[in-house]
């Protein structure tokens, strides 16, 4: 009996382990090759690994619930694995698909970027694992947490950073490095800010279907079907739309709560939540 506990408890851990293994190739690969020499296949590669390290991520936690094998250990492991992976996999991309001189005033601002990206990866983490401990002790606040993340989630902001690098690098679009550059280390400056922020952005778990089954799956076909293609031909596209598209649509959500004012119950879950909640 006590065999199997252990493993059950030891299937989330590899699949969390699957996923750090993803963002340590990453950062491997892209360190092979020299400064400025990140291939678009490099971009590309790379994009893809830390799309199966994001669905790992969700994977992790999902087996865990359902086998009821969730731990401390798990907890602690699958954060050092995001930060990794989501935290400083995008940042040493970035800086290694640039062409920058050293002591320049362009490397030390790509630089600045790439490393409030990681720090505020980090603090997202260590305050979402507060935070869901703290949600724990009341059915209101669990319910609530389940509709919508406080700042932008680390998978989300990472695979956001490496579609905006992949777009910029790819064929589709041409510009100077130095527009390139500052581009990217504003990208990631602004999504920094958006993992620590107090908007809300709302969660896969709130999604609710209300239609017929049959629907649902032609639906859900077609759909599969345009975005395998997408992926096929125009993968940066693809990518881009979908990451930037969330990150978009959940800050027009919290501004248009904004505007409303707290009075008004319209889109009363993307209330930014109050700074006070931290003491």
């Amino acid at each position: 009996m006590l065999q199997n506990m252990r493993q059950v408890y030891l299937i989330p851990n590899i699949i969390t382990a699957f996923g750090l293994a993803c963002g340590l190739f990453v950062i491997f690969k892209i360190n092979m090759v020299e400064p400025g020499s990140g291939t678009l296949q490099v971009l590309q590669s790379s994009a893809l690994l830390l799309l199966l390290a994001a669905f790992a991520d969700l994977l992790d936690g999902a087996v865990a619930r359902a086998f009821h094998a969730e731990s401390e250990f798990g907890v602690v492991f699958d954060s050092l694995a995001d930060a990794v992976s989501f935290g400083v996999a995008p940042s040493v991309l970035m800086l290694k698909s640039l062409s920058l001189e050293q002591g320049t005033g362009l490397s030390f601002f790509a630089i600045v970027g790439a490393m409030l990206f990681s720090i505020c990866g980090v603090l997202r983490l260590v305050r979402f694992n507060v935070k869901s401990g703290e949600v724990k002790k009341s059915v209101e606040m669990t319910n609530a947490y389940k509709k919508h993340f406080t700042g932008l989630p680390i998978p989300a902001a990472a695979l956001a950073a490496v579609s905006g690098n992949l777009l910029l690098s790819s064929p589709l679009i041409t510009i100077s490095e130095t527009y390139r550059a500052i581009i990217l280390s504003s990208i990631m400056i602004v999504l920094g800010y958006f993992m620590i922020s107090r908007w809300k952005f709302p969660s896969a778990k709130a999604l609710h279907f209300r239609v017929p089954s049959f629907q649902l799956v032609f639906f859900t076909v077609v759909v599969a079907i345009f975005i395998l293609y997408g992926i096929l031909y125009f993968f940066p596209i693809i990518l881009a739309l979908f990451v930037w598209g969330y990150v978009v649509i959940a800050m027009i959500l919290a501004i248009i709560r904004v505007i409303a004012g707290k009075k008004s119950k319209t889109l009363e879950d993307f209330e930014p939540e109050d700074e006070n909640n931290d003491d």
